[in-house]
């Protein structure tokens, strides 16, 4: 695999066991990331906003967007997102235990890169996780910053 700058990675996601998981995943896997966590949709545009004690965050390569979420679901996130030019070309990723054909209709609607459904498994969840990772740094090509 090429040597890359670390991907700056956006975690959405509220449910503690998934983010660790997520982590470890993703440092079990040897792939250069930084990683952000939302713990929901506000906290979230927040962050890609760079307001208050986020001004400092860094603007995601990508972000993990879960759907069930407090304050401020994924799908309205992924459509504010979308809507904001600042913030539309970073790709998002639907992470999330829904298979509800509606969500996944959702987000595509609002241009997600990607829907994936968490296996409910902790193998499969973890392995998933790191093929997302092989394959955000060895197949595709991220917008620039």
């Amino acid at each position: 695999m090429p040597t890359h700058a670390p991907i700056q990675i956006l975690l959405v996601e509220d449910n503690e066991p998934d983010v660790i998981l997520t982590q470890e995943a993703f440092l079990d896997a040897n792939l250069p990331t930084a990683m952000q966590v939302a713990r929901d949709g506000v906290e979230a545009m927040q962050i890609l906003r760079r307001e208050g004690e986020f001004a400092a965050s860094p603007r995601p390569d990508v972000i993990l967007l879960d759907i069930n979420m407090p304050r401020k679901n994924g799908l309205e996130v992924l459509a504010e997102l979308k809507d904001d030019p600042a913030l539309r070309t970073i790709p998002v990723v639907v992470l999330t235990t829904s298979q509800a054909e509606e969500d996944i209709l959702r987000s595509y609607q609002n241009h997600a890169s990607s829907y994936i459904v968490k296996p409910v498994e902790f193998d499969q969840f973890y392995s998933a996780i790191q093929a997302l990772g092989q394959y955000m740094l060895g197949t595709v090509r991220l917008p620039p910053r």
